[in-house]
């Protein structure tokens, strides 16, 4: 099963014809294995170059500095997530890589609003402005793709936007470091998990390590691919679609040739549906009137997965 690539320019420039031919090879690519590469997806490469290289310098910080950030609850979900503080497969030692989490600058939840819960470095203004800049960026693409998914599933085209018009979504620095001395029996640097909300954007550095699960139990490679981003469902769009579309298990190993002496960095963007939002499932995707799923919130579920997570 090859994970394919497919060019996301004639959706967001093209004709009614053109788009609904885009979103067709989108059904195709998350039904079948829940991932693909999006050619041209609205990012310049010196936007994504640019977040690379703050990202690098935050990582290269002291960790006491960091750590004055540090990740503290699951509601906020903001912050720095130290190596091994997080576990994605519960039952194997912490994960081999830190990160840093960045959201909209104010709550979204009814108890808390307005406040602002992003954590900064005092100044560090433009690594602050160009982070934000880069989610914005990445909540607009999100959108179109959201568009895609909506006519290739038979609902009107604003459907899945208006249900994530809150921005409830994660930006997420990621950084597997050098493995300089013997890990933990089973310790892996991201334990094999699939994304919690509706779809997740990836950008990769060309060290690669991401291995997606196929529907035969192998995991097959997805590498880096130049002037593309990996797009892959999560387990509410897999909830919204009734198993349609599927949301799929990846992981990182750690690297067994020359690379486990190099850092991996890469950077994802969760997108997630307002937290009062519904997910039931669409009338398109009902087998035989049944649904396999109840209806849950969307904020009910993240929070239920991020407890199980840290």
């Amino acid at each position: 099963m090859q994970i394919p690539i497919i060019d996301f320019q004639p959706f967001i420039e093209g004709n009614l014809e053109t788009r609904q031919a885009v979103a067709q090879q989108i059904y195709q690519a998350c039904h079948e294995i829940g991932f693909m590469y999006l050619k041209n997806p609205g990012i310049s490469s010196q936007q994504i170059e640019a977040i690379f290289t703050r990202s690098q310098f935050f990582f290269n910080l002291p960790l006491e500095v960091k750590q004055q950030l540090a990740w503290s609850d699951e509601i906020s979900n903001r912050g720095y997530v130290g190596i091994e503080r997080e576990r994605l497969e519960p039952d194997k030692p912490g994960d081999l890589k830190e990160a840093f989490n960045v959201g909209k600058e104010v709550s979204s939840y009814n108890a808390t609003p307005n406040i602002v819960i992003n954590k900064w470095l005092p100044e560090q203004e433009d690594f602050q402005s160009e982070v934000l800049a880069f989610w914005y960026t990445c909540c607009q693409v999100a959108d179109q793709v959201l568009q895609a998914f909506a006519i290739a599933l038979q609902v009107p085209e604003d459907f899945f936007t208006t249900k994530h018009d809150q921005q409830n979504h994660t930006l997420r620095l990621l950084h597997y470091p050098p493995i300089t001395q013997q890990p933990k029996p089973g310790q892996v640097s991201a334990g094999a998990h699939s994304d919690y909300g509706s779809i997740t954007l990836l950008f990769q550095d060309r060290v690669g390590g991401l291995e997606v699960q196929a529907r035969s139990g192998e995991w097959i490679l997805a590498p880096a691919i130049p002037d593309t981003v990996v797009v892959n469902t999560g387990d509410l769009m897999q909830r919204w679609t009734n198993h349609v579309f599927c949301s799929t298990k990846h992981r990182v190993m750690i690297p067994t040739d020359e690379r486990i002496m190099r850092s991996r960095y890469s950077i994802a963007f969760f997108c997630h549906p307002n937290h009062d939002a519904e997910i039931v499932c669409l009338p398109s995707c009902r087998r035989e009137n049944s649904a396999i799923y109840p209806p849950i919130s969307a904020g009910e579920h993240l929070l239920s997965r991020l407890q199980a997570t840290y």
